[in-house]
């Protein structure tokens, strides 16, 4: 059974740094992606960024330059970290992976796989 454990949300002032991991238990697949998706209050959950079994990595326009994902293979860890945060990026993050698959969707409804979110919080 796989499980998705997100952890390192909080508040945080504008311009300030936070790192998510993402915890990922019984996920096995050889071809795979992974990703972290955000939803704020009143909004549709939008992509932030994604990376698949062969390490290519995809954001989101909103956080290009600003965010990174990286993948620990050995830990069986997702993380992202987030610099230059501003009040825009306050959202409930969420970590999600794919099923066997070999190329990573940008539809959340194509993920398999859901954390239950971390809360991340922006002021200005």
């Amino acid at each position: 059974q796989v499980q998705l454990v997100e952890s390192g949300g909080g508040s945080v002032q504008a311009g300030g740094s936070l790192r998510l991991s993402c915890a990922a238990s019984g996920y096995t697949y050889s071809r795979y992606c992974m990703g972290w998706f955000r939803q704020a209050p009143g909004k549709e959950r939008e992509r932030v960024a994604r990376i698949d079994w062969r390490g290519v990595t995809v954001y989101a326009d909103s956080v290009k330059g600003r965010f990174a994902i990286s993948r620990d293979s050995a830990k069986n860890t997702l993380n992202l970290q987030m610099n230059s945060l501003i009040p825009e990026d306050t959202a409930m993050y969420y970590c999600a992976a794919t099923g066997f698959s070999f190329y990573c969707p940008g539809v959340y409804s194509q993920y398999s796989y859901w954390g239950q979110g971390t809360q991340v919080t922006v002021s200005s």
